[in-house]
């Protein structure tokens, strides 16, 4: 599943083929972290919103299933789908929740089963803000008054209610065992929609200058780190591309994350860990670059984005990546590190595939609808 950018790679000679086995292997060593237990290894489960759970935002069977079959599978960290953090930030139909203390017996039965099977667990946080579905229950938060035709900015003090709902939901996952959260700061949601200055007009601490703008993020990073206890890990995905984002902005906000090691690892959320900057200042470079070039210091960075073979996910390796963050790849083959171990020249099925081979493979009918939303990754039954 190479992307059309990519060259194809050259006819196997002896150098390459070392060249491959040798990242390849790389993708099996020990990752530490700032705090907490290292990573077994380079893989990390991306978050994967599935549309599994039961309306009230509880873990269902299917949650369970789909965990604990994840769990077996070599990852050295799962992370959750995205998880409402308030009611009323759904973004999705039978979406997680982790805004009552109704949801921790289901996310403790979900932290265990990860534990068990060896892997570090995270809750992906999550608020739809601007993008909160009305007829879900959801309230669309806005930061400006324009983005939601008849729904006003958020106020000052609802920022800061959003702000400590998703500290609260970090203690929940504490709570429930899980060894960390990661913080959905991607895809325009309430702390990428903040961050853009084209949804973001406001003229309070939130709004303005870039680091206005990134207050928001910054407070529930740092929120969390107060609140959890000293071994508790913070992911935080990032995305770089629409609702008016900025990327020279963005680099800095993350120069400064990095810098002071307020995070475990950030997730870059690439549609394609591959693709090249098309304007600004770094047109022309790999987008994945603009990132793996600052100082990290302690912090660990990794991407997702078509990584469907072995030998991508060693590449990104020798690109600058600390580990790599499968989704599709994992959702076709759940075991995908297992795979890539056994065999360092695995690829991914080509898509679209059926929905028996994924049913054979152990998804739920209602992940497999989820997927027959995304463009041809299920095959449309034959007429």
């Amino acid at each position: 599943m190479r992307s059309r950018r990519e060259p194809p790679p050259p006819v196997s000679s002896h150098h390459h083929r070392q060249e491959t086995s040798v990242s390849v292997s790389d993708l099996f060593r020990p990752l530490p972290l700032l705090h907490g237990p290292a990573m077994r290894n380079r893989f990390m489960l991306a978050p994967l919103t599935n549309q599994q759970s039961a309306h009230d935002g509880t873990a269902s069977v299917f949650d369970q299933d789909w965990i604990r079959q994840l769990a077996q599978s070599d990852y050295a960290l799962i992370q959750t789908c995205a998880t409402t953090v308030e009611a009323g930030g759904i973004g999705f139909e039978r979406q997680l929740g982790i805004h009552c203390d109704a949801h921790l017996p289901g996310l403790t039965e979900m932290a265990g089963s990860i534990r068990e099977g060896g892997g570090l667990s995270a809750v992906q946080l999550h608020h739809a803000g601007h993008r909160a579905r009305p007829e879900l229950g959801g309230i669309p938060s806005p930061a400006s008054d324009s983005t939601v035709p008849g729904v006003k900015a958020l106020t000052t003090e609802e920022v800061e209610r959003i702000r400590d709902s998703f500290i609260a939901a970090a203690q929940r996952a504490e709570q429930a065992g899980f060894d960390g959260v990661a913080v959905h700061g991607a895809f325009g949601w309430i702390l990428s929609e903040f961050m853009s200055p084209l949804l973001n007009n406001r003229t309070d601490k939130y709004g303005g200058s870039t680091e206005n703008r990134a207050r928001l993020t910054i407070e529930v990073i740092e929120g969390i780190r107060r609140a959890c206890g000293p071994d508790f890990q913070i992911g935080w995905r990032l995305s770089v591309e629409r609702y008016g984002l900025k990327l020279e902005e963005l680099r800095d906000i993350t120069a400064e994350i990095l810098d002071h090691e307020l995070i475990d690892y950030l997730d870059l959320a690439l549609w394609d860990s591959a693709q090249v900057v098309k304007e600004g200042t770094f047109r022309g470079q790999r987008m994945l670059g603009v990132f793996t070039g600052l100082p990290r210091k302690g912090v660990r960075v990794g991407t997702a984005g078509k990584i469907m073979s072995a030998e991508r996910a060693g590449q990104l390796l020798d690109e600058g990546c600390d580990f790599v963050l499968i989704g599709r790849a994992g959702i076709l083959q759940r075991d995908f590190p297992r795979q890539v171990k056994a065999n360092p020249r695995y690829d991914s099925p080509q898509l679209p595939v059926t929905a028996h081979y994924l049913r054979t493979g152990g998804l739920s009918e209602r992940f497999i609808n989820h997927m027959r939303g995304w463009p041809s990754f299920v095959q449309r039954a034959s007429v």
